[in-house]
């Protein structure tokens, strides 16, 4: 192990487990999280220390790895007499698992190339229970001899790690997987509630065809949860219309026409008005479903 010294910024559902995994494959981590409390109980589950600010968790650290909401979340912490490259050394290297636009990664790692820091964007995909189980998947953009360098690392908690190109790759990979799930989340929804209208057994008509050409992750995970009406986990819709505005964004500066997105985005806001910004991206099918009463 030669990359012995580790820092991991933002302690969210995500970067908690990740964090673990690497203490518990022996690296020495040292954590930060702008709310304290959550590094401290990190530190009592695993071998590690915290540091008060990013730049003191980044102190001495090999590689720091950074996972947090979005962009101006990543700035806040990577910039900044107290943010992470102000403590970094020469030589060290920083990777960014924050889903985040392909024009903040290019920017943090031209800023880093001038302090001689490797950067690499390395957005995940998984979920909370790929990072609770160390099996999510890596999308990586930057130099593959920075690549090289953390990928026997980021395997603590990942099954698949791969270099998709320079940096901003890795982003623009997690749009496209973003893009093709919320698609798939869509049409499960409306084949679901079809099912249901239909007066079929759900469950069974599930069973049989996640056996076939329908089967995917979405159905195999969220099918069941979605016919009981049970969305109080998972990956949060708040957090899904962020990146589908990314994707958006990205969309519109390159060209690539995203009406499907567009329109499931509007979904989304729907959910939103209806008080469901912290359900799960499944919860589409309560719009099909006639759910109509707003959380107060």
């Amino acid at each position: 192990m030669s990359e012995k010294k580790v820092a991991f910024i933002g302690l969210g559902v995500m970067g908690f487990p990740m964090a673990g995994h690497l203490a518990k494959a022996g690296y020495q981590v040292r954590v930060y999280n702008r709310t304290a409390s959550k590094a401290e109980a990190w530190v009592s589950q695993h071998q590690g220390s915290s540091g008060a600010t990013p730049k003191a968790a980044a102190e001495g650290a090999d590689i720091v790895f950074v996972c947090v909401g979005n962009d101006d979340d990543l700035r806040s912490v990577v910039y900044g007499d107290q943010g992470v490259l102000a403590g970094m050394a020469q030589g060290s290297l920083l990777v960014d698992h924050t889903t985040a636009s392909a024009n903040v990664a290019r920017e943090i790692g031209a800023q880093a190339e001038k302090l001689q820091i490797g950067f690499l964007d390395a957005p995940v995909s998984g979920g909370q229970m790929g990072a609770e189980n160390g099996t999510l998947t890596v999308m990586v953009g930057g130099d593959s001899a920075h690549f090289d360098r953390a990928q026997p690392v980021i395997g603590s908690y990942a099954r698949a790690v791969t270099l998709l190109g320079p940096v901003g790759s890795g982003q623009l990979t997690k749009m496209v997987n973003q893009i093709c799930i919320a698609g798939i989340v869509q049409g499960l929804a409306e084949g679901l509630n079809f099912a249901q209208k239909a007066g079929l057994d759900g469950a069974k008509v599930v069973e049989v065809i996640s056996k076939g050409a329908a089967q995917s992750w979405q159905m195999e995970n969220r099918g069941s949860t979605m016919l009981k009406d049970e969305f109080d986990f998972g990956f949060a819709v708040n957090w899904m219309r962020k990146d589908l505005g990314i994707c958006l964004d990205e969309g519109r500066h390159n060209g690539a026409r995203l009406p499907l997105v567009a329109l499931v985005d509007q979904f989304y806001a729907e959910v939103q008005e209806l008080g469901g910004g912290r359900w799960d991206t499944s919860s589409l099918i309560r719009l099909l479903n006639g759910y109509s009463t707003k959380i107060s």
